[in-house]
């Protein structure tokens, strides 16, 4: 015993020190990680977002879900709103809901982004002469259901589609608007991409890597123009309650859209890639912690589970 403790002697200082400097490092970590969370989702940056940018906003997909609920907070904040969807009588329906709430000018343009040929000389000359602020790319297309890559019905389409709606838009949406923003000197860019850009996710690999690109992209053209004043944002939200998304029922993780772009517009500004609410961006942090894996066999299993209640309701209808 004796000889044990003459031997560890020595080392008592180093060890000691070893556990100070352990507790003060995770100490610092957690400091950190507390006034990263009052900054960005408690105090938030709401002065970011606004008609000082520009008097119009843009929206893509903007009928339904997350893209909806970006135009209603958009108009809340004072700016006028282009809304852009396939459906004319759906985007009749929301600009006269949003000019009624609001008190807010609207502009509708009918594109099916399917249609890389012809639809963007449309929207340029239906954007043209408009004082640009922000834009939302948010329109974007996923699978039926989850499935390996060669059994995806009708697989050819699916690839040109998705590839058209949720990469080629991004692209051509920025090329109308970014001019503008740069001649003013400010602007923001939302682009909508996903949880599954942050992690590839197996049985929706097409989706899953059309929304990298999106990242990516975003990720390249925010440091590519933030000197100039333009901030290009990604989001990467986990599920909400969207007909993309086919949930029905909200809570904690999964919220409204209304919900989730509450918090998501008070990180512009702060966060160049965010989930865009505190719930998902716990997801995203669970993901870059937890072996490689681990992420996929969950997502396969989230995967089988969700092909088969998906298939069992096309049934049923």
């Amino acid at each position: 015993m004796e000889a044990s403790e003459s031997f560890l002697a020595p080392w008592t200082g180093f060890f000691y020190w070893v556990g100070v400097a352990g507790v003060a490092y995770w100490t610092v970590l957690l400091l950190r990680y507390l006034r990263y969370i009052v900054r960005v989702w408690v105090t938030g940056n709401p002065g970011a977002v606004g008609p000082h940018l520009g008097a119009w906003a843009v929206v893509t997909g903007a009928t339904d879900g997350i893209g909806k609920a970006y135009t209603e907070e958009l108009a809340k904040r004072g700016l006028k709103v282009v809304l852009i969807s396939r459906s004319q009588e759906k985007l009749d329906q929301v600009a006269s809901d949003i000019r009624e709430k609001f008190k807010v000018e609207t502009k509708t343009i009918v594109a099916d982004f399917q249609d890389r040929e012809t639809i963007y000389s449309k929207i340029k000359a239906g954007l043209e002469g408009l004082e640009i602020g922000i834009l939302v790319n948010n329109v974007g297309v996923s699978y039926s259901y989850p499935e390996n890559f060669l059994d995806v019905p009708e697989l050819d389409k699916l690839i040109d589609n998705m590839i058209n709606i949720n990469c080629i838009s991004v692209c051509k949406m920025t090329q109308l608007v970014l001019p503008g923003m740069l001649k003013r000197s400010k602007g923001v860019i939302v682009n909508v991409s996903s949880i599954a850009a942050v992690s590839p996710t197996p049985f929706l690999a097409v989706y899953s890597a059309t929304k990298a690109f999106v990242n990516y992209f975003s990720h390249c053209l925010n440091v590519e123009y933030k000197r100039k004043g333009i901030i290009v944002q990604s989001l990467v939200p986990h599920l909400v309650v969207t007909n993309m998304s086919k949930l029905r029922k909200a809570s904690r993780f999964r919220p409204m859209p209304g919900w989730f772009v509450k918090y998501a517009i008070n990180t512009v500004g702060l966060e160049s890639e965010t989930a865009g609410y505190p719930y998902h961006e716990l997801w995203v942090w669970l993901i870059h912690m937890l072996p490689r894996w681990v992420v996929d066999e969950s997502a396969t299993r989230l995967a089988v589970k969700s092909k088969y209640n998906l298939l069992k309701k096309q049934k049923a209808n």
